[in-house]
């Protein structure tokens, strides 16, 4: 099932062992934060359970079927379709590639309570084109999502991600063979010469009380042949995004968490301002956000990130509606399209206390 706690054994381990990520028995950060922690402002369950105005939109939000816009050529050769949360069907330089699949309505180890999604992804998993390859950053529940892995799993595609997350996805039925696991600075080419690239993020993984940081947690660059992308995955605020932006950009786009911040989990959580300052130090890109608009996760309003960057960066900034597909180099001043008017109220999912790091 997607709860119980799995360890890595064999070569897998071996690997794993052999990281400069890995001490003591698990992974950890090597790079310092560059954010503090606030502690004493931990939320408590009480604080999750009855406290935070806006945390849930009051009305469905307005979302694009994509399906036409992916069944014509790119283009630019760049175009990004965001689904919700982290998920986005990244199209690059003829490769398809999907980020942190994530189809289940509620973002828990449990059908019937933890945080659900505000609406379902504007497109059925089984309606996406075909891929080249699925990238995964790291394995908490609204990442690494059980029933999206078991349907792409049949699909037979490469499966991109951090060392140890394998361990998941050849239990839910991904072939061996189609697993890539990376260490930080390791890359994978894949067979229509795209190369991805893991690289460091400031976070921490864990799917039950018994496997804290048992896998690695990375973000990703991708490079075609003409253009290169940057995904955050889960983070916060490091001197490795300068690293990387020197690495292995520069970048046509960049996708940056924003959402499901508190200022105690400032070390593994970025928010719309540190975003901003992640941006910067990469150098380069379009900035697409991720990680907000589709689960109750924090205690601030639903829409603050977006609100934020709008008010602080419009030039560069990429606001997609859920489904939308957008090229980059043909940018558009950002739409509010979050704040359109509320009609009658939705239900809440019973959220799940985040466990954060120290």
């Amino acid at each position: 099932m997607a709860f119980f706690a799995r360890r890595a054994d064999g070569l897998r381990l071996e690997r794993m062992q052999a990281s400069r990520q890995y001490a003591d028995g698990g992974f950890v950060n090597t790079y310092p934060s560059s954010t503090g922690r606030e502690p004493a402002d931990r939320p408590t369950l009480v604080d999750f359970l009855f406290r935070g105005e806006g945390r849930t939109p009051e009305r469905p939000l307005p979302a694009s079927d994509p399906r036409a816009t992916w069944r014509r050529p790119v283009e630019t050769g760049l175009r990004a379709t965001w689904l919700g949360h982290s998920t986005v069907l990244l199209e690059i330089d003829g490769q398809r590639i999907l980020t942190d699949p994530v189809w289940g309505m509620r973002a828990s180890p449990l059908p019937f309570a933890g945080p659900r999604r505000f609406q379902p992804v504007p497109v059925d998993i089984d309606a996406l084109p075909p891929l080249d390859a699925v990238l995964i950053s790291h394995d908490h529940y609204d990442h690494l999502d059980y029933p999206s892995i078991r349907a792409l799993a049949a699909r037979r595609v490469p499966f991109v991600t951090s060392l140890g997350v394998g361990v998941h996805l050849e239990a839910w039925g991904v072939p061996a063979g189609c697993i890539i696991e990376l260490d930080w600075w390791e890359h994978s080419v894949l067979p229509g010469g795209l190369t991805i690239s893991a690289a460091p993020s400031h976070h921490f993984s864990g799917r039950g009380l018994r496997d804290r940081n048992a896998t690695l947690w990375s973000s990703f660059a991708l490079r075609g042949e003409r253009h290169a992308v940057f995904f955050s995955g889960d983070t916060g605020l490091s001197p490795a995004f300068a690293e990387i932006g020197r690495r292995l950009g520069p970048f046509d786009l960049v996708m940056i968490e924003v959402g499901a911040f508190h200022p105690s989990w400032g070390n593994v959580h970025l928010g719309p301002d540190n975003a901003l300052r992640a941006w910067a130090q990469l150098g380069s890109g379009r900035f697409l956000p991720v990680h907000w608009g589709t689960f109750n996760l924090a205690m601030h309003p639903w829409a603050q990130p977006a609100d934020v960057l709008l008010a602080k960066a419009p030039e560069g900034l990429l606001m997609p509606r859920l489904g939308e597909p957008v090229e980059p180099a043909r940018l558009e001043t950002p739409e509010p399209w979050w704040r359109e008017p509320a009609a009658a109220p939705r239900e809440s999912g019973f959220p799940v206390l985040p466990v954060k790091d120290i």
